[in-house]
């Protein structure tokens, strides 16, 4: 298994013969709003650019892996550039039908596609009216023959949800957003400083943190996050790649493919309405 991490949540991900571009934020610096909108600290977004040879290297994508359709996991640049290479994109049942209204080939991802094991786990934004404006999202557990398996959270807060999937499907590498972004009132959408040494510490192998230091609502720093695991002894096990830097995960342990669990299948709601005129796309 290969993530090349590209900025925010934006990855190329290598798993066996696919090669997924797994929220694809193409936005050039300053062209999204700012997202920080109470105390001071609004700017636009995206903060950084993506690294010198990403578009080249995103030619190597087989597909497309969503997690949710806020426009910094997919972005107008990003809708032009999949419908252009013709790419299938893969999301949840609750957002494939509205990717496939902005003209994708989007497809449901469930259990057996491109021969895998899958599993779709509801995830939860935020908590009160933020988290329900941001509405229901998901991340996507993905076992493939011979490679090590992993568990992509999509942006959450720390739910028992997650935590139950944790421990039943142990999965080798945990991909997870560490911005702790919050909008300057209210609680943070996504886990926040205590969570992530939470998530850390029950990860069953390897954590990689993403979602760093490209949007303005999000506060957490590399060199913050590292000295954190550090001083709680957790720092071999935690992987914090900067921007364009490419990690590999072998695997060290008998390949087990875990039963997947089917959850009720959820539709999306007044929010999605919401989002996608916010997002503009």
């Amino acid at each position: 298994m290969k993530i090349h991490h590209i900025r925010n949540a934006t990855m190329l991900l290598t798993l066996g013969e696919r090669r997924f571009l797994v929220d694809p934020m193409l936005a050039k610096p300053g062209d999204i709003p700012g997202l920080k909108m109470f105390g001071g600290g609004r700017k636009p977004n995206p903060l950084v650019p993506i690294p010198q040879g990403s578009m080249e290297l995103f030619e190597q994508a087989t597909d497309v892996l969503i997690t949710h359709e806020h426009p910094d996991h997919i972005d107008i640049p990003a809708i032009k550039w999949i419908k252009k290479r013709g790419l299938p994109v893969w999301a949840s049942s609750l957002d494939a039908p509205n990717l496939r209204k902005k003209g994708l080939d989007a497809r449901e991802f469930q259990d057996g596609s491109l021969g895998m094991r899958i599993e779709v786990i509801p995830a939860k934004h935020g908590k009160g009216i933020f988290g329900w404006l941001l509405g229901p999202v998901s991340g996507f557990y993905l076992s493939h023959p011979g490679e090590p398996s992993v568990y992509i959270t999509g942006d959450s807060i720390l739910t028992k949800t997650i935590t139950e999937a944790i421990e039943r499907l142990q999965p080798d590498l945990i991909i997870a957003p560490a911005g702790s972004a919050n909008f300057g009132i209210g609680s943070d959408i996504l886990f926040s400083q205590d969570e992530l040494l939470t998530l850390a510490k029950m990860a069953p192998g390897k954590i990689l943190f993403n979602h760093l230091e490209s949007l303005d609502h999000c506060p957490t720093t590399r060199t913050g996050l590292r000295q954190m695991m550090i001083d709680e002894g957790i720092s071999e096990k935690v992987l914090i790649p900067n921007d364009g830097e490419a990690v590999e995960i072998e695997q060290t342990t008998a390949i087990t493919h875990k039963q997947p669990k089917t959850y009720k299948s959820l539709k999306p709601g007044f929010q999605k309405w919401v989002t996608a005129k916010l997002a503009g796309t």
